[in-house]
């Protein structure tokens, strides 16, 4: 299985990003998008499951939504009203069984 993450750049704060991860296989299965800033852990940023529903941090309610093209094999999390607090390297995470597949990341830098 392999994840192509894209869709990061450089953006000023309370601008908007997309970013898609393709992936090489079905992506009904549980899928994420995780986040490791410069000096932090890799964290959860949004979820979504097999039914479709989502699941999202604290710091992603109400500005990010995540959501999925299963024709495409695309997973895609809308970034908006963002912030310098959310820079980091954006990784998409695909669970198929007992196996965990990441993307190659993402980098997404927030401008004040």
């Amino acid at each position: 299985v392999q994840l192509q993450a894209s869709g990061g750049g450089l953006v000023q704060a309370g601008g908007a990003l997309r970013l898609s991860c393709t992936a090489s296989t079905s992506v009904l299965s549980q899928t994420a998008w995780y986040r490791q800033a410069p000096g932090k852990q890799r964290e959860l940023v949004a979820a979504i499951n097999f039914d479709r529903s989502p699941n999202y941090a604290d710091s992603a309610k109400a500005r990010f939504t995540i959501s999925r093209d299963v024709a495409k094999r695309t997973v895609y999390l809308q970034m908006n009203r963002l912030k310098p607090e959310n820079t980091a390297v954006y990784y998409c995470y695909l669970r198929r069984a007992t196996a965990n597949y990441w993307g190659q990341g993402t980098e997404v830098t927030v401008s004040s």
